[in-house]
């Protein structure tokens, strides 16, 4: 590989990391011209992954276009022991059922992003799972517990006097050993992981083998724009989230995080990106760039159709021509009537908060009926009809 394609290869894989241990490590792995095995591990804790998820899985991506061979590992046997990362209790550890049922959802899911042919899915449980006691008692003697105490979250519990119970300490071992057993050149994580992986690295030199180069993502802030995104704080959006849902969801994404969102979650060039923040330093609505991204990220988990139509089951400003999919229903009857008073629909259609309410958007033109305008004196005969109230009510209503 010549050297201007290394810098390119690197300015790629470099994008939104955090931190490469060793740099130049790396960079002579890549000069190598051989194709890298690229690891990172999820364990399936959960049923469904969020978009903070797809940071590392993005990131992935771009290591398969550069031509490397990814390796999804999704760690059934490491999530049966729960990662301590970041916990100030034990954490209780998942059955072999709900692993399962978790792994299952996440090998269909990643595929939104990677390319299923490229990608090697393994599971740590095929060689943890055959390792007896007494191969457990090695591992455990390649690390001591003083080392094991450096880790942030079991010093600050250790100095609390928190538990800390045996097999945690088994975790950053297994993660670790992952590495050995899979050869890997990289493996990604979060900058959360870095006590992990650098033990990846450690028991590779023990095992003769070159180290791996470490990887670092930063952790994506959720909708808040403060904490990471995460399930437990609500502040996420689900790649399995409805269309609607994620566009609103994104649009109401503080407009400091638009270009750090970009950055980590879109697939579109750096330079593109600066165009699209260029727009809203000239003036733009920032929503405008906002409903860009939405459109990529709704495309890329659902479909171009989706995208196109995702607003209109938001909740937003319903636009003209256009029909929410989960319009409400309602039916009202007639009872021997002609006809049934505009006013006396919308309330009973539940469009407006109440009869005055409805009558002030009567008077300044603000209900639709079928797209066209109607006034307070309207009757509403036998029929089905799209009636409109402001910019958020819609309804369809059937008189009978």
């Amino acid at each position: 590989m010549s050297v201007q394609n290394i810098d390119k290869a690197l300015a790629q894989i470099k994008r939104g990391s955090e931190e490469i241990l060793l740099e130049e490590e790396l960079i002579e792995r890549l000069q190598s011209g051989k194709p890298l095995k690229i690891k990172a591990g999820f364990d399936p804790t959960a049923k469904d992954l969020h978009l903070g998820h797809t940071v590392l899985i993005n990131k992935l991506r771009q290591f398969q276009e550069l031509g490397h061979e990814v390796i999804f590992l999704i760690g059934d046997f490491t999530a049966m022991i729960g990662d301590p990362t970041g916990k100030s209790a034990t954490r209780p550890p998942l059955t072999t059922e709900q692993v399962a049922e978790n792994a299952k959802t996440y090998t269909e899911q990643v595929f939104k992003i990677l390319d299923e042919s490229k990608t090697t899915v393994r599971f740590n449980s095929e060689w943890m799972g055959k390792k007896s006691a007494a191969d457990m008692i090695a591992l455990a003697a390649k690390y001591n517990v003083a080392r094991m105490l450096e880790r942030d979250d079991f010093k600050k519990r250790y100095k609390n006097g928190q538990s800390i119970a045996i097999h945690e300490f088994l975790y950053p071992l297994i993660q670790g050993y992952d590495s050995v057993a899979l050869e890997s050149d990289v493996e990604l994580g979060g900058t959360d992981q870095k006590f992990n992986l650098l033990v990846g690295r450690e028991l590779q030199k023990q095992s003769g083998m070159k180290p791996q180069t470490v990887l670092m993502m930063p952790l994506l802030e959720g909708l808040d724009g403060v904490q990471k995104m995460s399930k437990s704080l609500d502040n996420y959006i689900g790649i399995t989230d409805a269309p609607g849902v994620m566009y609103q969801k994104l649009l109401s994404l503080p407009d400091a995080m638009i270009r750090r969102y970009f950055e980590l979650l879109s697939f579109k060039t750096l330079e593109e990106i600066d165009e699209l923040m260029a727009k809203i330093e000239n003036g733009e609505n920032p929503q405008e760039v906002k409903k860009v991204l939405a459109f990529e990220l709704i495309e890329r988990f659902h479909d171009t159709q989706a995208a196109q139509n995702a607003h209109k089951g938001s909740g937003n400003i319903i636009q003209d021509g256009e029909i929410p999919d989960d319009i409400a229903q309602v039916t009202l009857d007639l009872d021997g009537a002609e006809d049934l008073a505009i006013t006396y629909v919308i309330n009973q259609a539940k469009l407006v908060k109440n009869g005055a309410a409805g009558k002030d958007m009567l008077k300044n033109g603000r209900v639709k009926i079928d797209q066209e305008v109607v006034s307070i004196s309207h009757k509403v005969a036998a029929g089905t009809y799209i009636i409109q109230a402001g910019k958020k009510s819609i309804a369809k209503v059937t008189v009978a």
